[in-house]
C-alpha cells in the first residue's frame, strides 16, 4: 500500500496530527486497521477525542459561513476538480479499498469510479438547484420557493463501501452549500484518510477553508457525539438497522433530520418466463459479490416451481466454479469477510438453517491454511429453505443464498415483501404482465425494483434507498439533493396595499 501513501505524502504509520491534514486528533488512543486479506496491521489511526470533536464542529461552522455563500456553480467547479483528483489516484485508492475492506480489486476500482461519477453528476446539479414559482391569490404579490443549505452534514459510513457512499452524500452536500463531517467505519479508517487528503489538497488550491471537509475517527461513541449534536442539522447514516434505529431516535429527539440507509434482505423472483442465461449470472454476482457484504446483495431466490430444479442445478454448477482468495488477484471472484465477527455471523446463520429444517445445497465452510491465514475467508453457500424461516427474514452480511419455490406470481410477490427490510428487489421474466405487476402498487414494496437485472449495483443518476427497516432515506441522484437543503417559501409585495388574510381590515 506504499504507493498511494507515498503519492499522498502520508509518511507516518500513525495517522494522527503528523499527517498535516489538520489538528483533528490530539488524543493518544489508537484505532488499529487490519486487512482481512492477510490479517496484517495496515495502520494505527489516532482516535478523535471529545475536545477534538468540538474543535472540528467549530471549524466546520466557521467554514460554512464562507462556503455557503459561494455561488453554487463555483462550488460545482471545485467538486469537478475533486473528480479529476480522484481520477489521478483511482488505481492506488482502488487497491487500498480492496486491501483494507477485502473486496475484489475490480470492485475497489469500481468504488473509486463511483466517486468520480457522482462528482460529474454534482457538477451538473450545481446549476440545477431549482425552486418553484407560483401565482399569489393577492394582487401585486409574487410567491416562490427556494432552497438554502442546511449547514453541517454529518456522514456516518459503513465498512462495505468505505468511500463510495460517503461521496454520494458529500459531493451532493457540497454543491448544495453544506459542509461535511465524516465519521468512517472504524474497520476502514485508512481509505477515509486517503480521501480526506485528496479533498484537502483541492480545497487548499482553491483557497477554501479546510473546515468544509472534516473527518473524525473512532467507534460508536464518536458517532453518538455527531448524532446528538444540535449544531448538525442532518445526519446521513449507512449501516445496520440496529444502528439506524439508535441514530434515528437520537436525531429525532432533538428535532434534527436523518437520512438512513440501513439493512437489505433482497430477493430475486425467477418466473417460468425468465431468460435463465441472464438470470443465473445476475444471481451469482448478486449473492457472492463483495462476499455477500453489500446492502443490495441477493439473499433470497424465489423460483417458479416448474423450473426450480433446473435453476438449482445450474446454480450448484456455477458455485463450483467460484475462485476464493486474495482480492488483489483479479483471477479470484470472492475475497474475505471483513473480520472474525462476520465469520461468526456466517456460521450462526448456517446453523440456524439446520435447526429450522433447511438443507444445504452447497455446503458452508470457513477456509483455513495457505492463502487463508486471516481466517476471514468462507465458501459462498446455498440453502434450501421455507419462506417463513426466521433466519430467512434476518439479514446476514455473508454469501449465503436462500432458495425457495412458488406457484403463482402473486405468491412470489408476497414472499418477496414478507421481510422487515425493503431495499432492493428484482424479477426475471419476459412476460410483460408479470413485470408490470411487480412494478405496480401491489408489487414490490422496495425502494429499488428491477426487471431482468439483479439486486446489487446502482447507477448514481437514480435516488438510492429503501423502505421499512431500510430507513426510507434517498441519496445520490434524482432529486435526493433536497434532503441536504432547507426549503423556504418567499412572498414579495410590490404593490402599495397590504391585503390581509380572510379580508380582515384594520382602521389604522
Amino acid at each position: 500500500m506504499q504507493t498511494i501513501l507515498e503519492k499522498l505524502n502520508i509518511k507516518s504509520v500513525n495517522f494522527g496530527t503528523s499527517t498535516g491534514l489538520q489538528a483533528w486528533s490530539s488524543g493518544e488512543e489508537l484505532l488499529d486497521s487490519f486487512s482481512p486479506v492477510d490479517n496484517q496491521l495496515i495502520a494505527q489511526v489516532t482516535k478523535t477525542t471529545f475536545q477534538d470533536y468540538q474543535q472540528v464542529v467549530e471549524k466546520a461552522n466557521d467554514a460554512f459561513k464562507t462556503w455557503g455563500n459561494i455561488p453554487a456553480p463555483r462550488r460545482g467547479e471545485i467538486v469537478r476538480q475533486m473528480g479529476m483528483a480522484f481520477r489521478e489516484y483511482k488505481a492506488e485508492l482502488g487497491k487500498l479499498v480492496s486491501y483494507e475492506m477485502g473486496k475484489s480489486l475490480q470492485e475497489g476500482l469500481g468504488e473509486v469510479q463511483e466517486i468520480i461519477d457522482i462528482c460529474d453528476f454534482a457538477v451538473g446539479l450545481s446549476r440545477q438547484l431549482y425552486g418553484l414559482t407560483m401565482h399569489s391569490e393577492r394582487p401585486e404579490h409574487r410567491m416562490y420557493e427556494q432552497y438554502h443549505p442546511l449547514g453541517i452534514v454529518g456522514i456516518i459510513s459503513a465498512f462495505n463501501f468505505p468511500v463510495a457512499v460517503w461521496s454520494w452524500n458529500a459531493m451532493i452536500a457540497w454543491v448544495c452549500g453544506d459542509v461535511c463531517i465524516w465519521k468512517p467505519s472504524e474497520k476502514t479508517p485508512l481509505t477515509a484518510i486517503a480521501c480526506q487528503h485528496i479533498i484537502t489538497s483541492v480545497l487548499k488550491e482553491n483557497n477554501i477553508p479546510e473546515g468544509v471537509s472534516n473527518i473524525i475517527t473512532g467507534d460508536y461513541q464518536v458517532g453518538e457525539w455527531l448524532s446528538s449534536d444540535t449544531r448538525v442539522p442532518l445526519i446521513s447514516a449507512t449501516g445496520s438497522t440496529r444502528m439506524g434505529k439508535i441514530v434515528g431516535a437520537t436525531v429525532a429527539a432533538r428535532m434534527g433530520k436523518s437520512l438512513l440507509e440501513l439493512g437489505g434482505n433482497n430477493a430475486i423472483i425467477i418466473t417460468e418466463n425468465a431468460d435463465l442465461n441472464i438470470a443465473i449470472p445476475a444471481v451469482v454476482f448478486g449473492a457472492v459479490g463483495t462476499a455477500g457484504q453489500r446492502c443490495t446483495s441477493t439473499r433470497r431466490l424465489i423460483i417458479h416451481e416448474s423450473i426450480y430444479e433446473s435453476v438449482k442445478e445450474r446454480l450448484i454448477k456455477a458455485y463450483q466454479q467460484l475462485r476464493i482468495g486474495n482480492p488483489l488477484d483479479e483471477n479470484n471472484h470472492v475475497g474475505p469477510l471483513i473480520d472474525s465477527k462476520a465469520v461468526e455471523a456466517y456460521n450462526a446463520a448456517v446453523e440456524a438453517v439446520h435447526q429450522e429444517g433447511g438443507k444445504m445445497l452447497v455446503d458452508a465452510e470457513v477456509l483455513l491454511g495457505d492463502g487463508y491465514e486471516s481466517g476471514c475467508y468462507v465458501k459462498p453457500c446455498i440453502a434450501e429453505v421455507k419462506p417463513d424461516f426466521r433466519i430467512v427474514k434476518h439479514e446476514t452480511f455473508a454469501p449465503i443464498l436462500y432458495l425457495m419455490s412458488y406457484s403463482t406470481i402473486e405468491e412470489a410477490i408476497d414472499i418477496q415483501n414478507d421481510v422487515p427490510q425493503g431495499l432492493s428487489s428484482s424479477i426475471f421474466t419476459l412476460n410483460m404482465r408479470e413485470a408490470e405487476m411487480f412494478l405496480s402498487v401491489n408489487g414490490s414494496d422496495c425502494g429499488i425494483a428491477n426487471v431482468n437485472i439483479g439486486t446489487s449495483g446502482a447507477e448514481i443518476g437514480g435516488a438510492f434507498g429503501g423502505e421499512k427497516e431500510t430507513g426510507g432515506g434517498r441519496e445520490s441522484g434524482s432529486d435526493a439533493w433536497k434532503a441536504y437543503m432547507r426549503r423556504q417559501t418567499n412572498t414579495i409585495n410590490y404593490g402599495k396595499q397590504l391585503p390581509l388574510a380572510q379580508g380582515i381590515k384594520f382602521n389604522l
